[in-house]
């Protein structure tokens, strides 16, 4: 009885990763990455949330970080990252002054902030 029900669960298994991913027109695709964008993701982001909605990035004519540069919407991923664990460093170092290996972190993240806005010509 156990084989039964293992043979049926591998059965739906195939069956959901048959499925023919979800053909969209280009204005629809332009339209789901603008709204992802303003939920503040980034280009990678929006990627993987189409792929776990079927829809591949490839299948269209223009690139996500493209349609986001032209509505001015375009966030620096590496920037974006390294902000975020910047302030989550500093978040930590302000309830535990005491810990020595967050500081010398927190002093690298900036260092790495820096470097990062050198390279791409951004004024801070």
């Amino acid at each position: 009885m156990s084989e039964k029900k293992l043979s049926e669960t591998t059965a739906v298994e195939i069956k959901n990763e048959t499925e023919e991913p979800k053909k969209i027109t280009q204005k629809e695709f332009e339209k789901m990455v603008l709204d992802l964008a303003k939920k503040e993701l980034t280009s990678e982001k929006i990627g993987e949330e189409l792929r776990k909605q079927k829809i591949h990035s490839k299948e269209y004519s223009k690139k996500i970080s493209k349609i986001l540069k032209e509505e001015n919407l375009y966030i620096l991923p590496d920037l974006k990252n390294m902000q975020e664990k910047f302030k989550r460093v500093e978040e930590h170092l302000k309830k535990n002054k005491q810990d020595k290996r967050a500081l010398r972190e927190k002093s690298r993240f900036l260092s790495d902030l820096g470097k990062i806005k050198k390279y791409h010509k951004i004024e801070t």
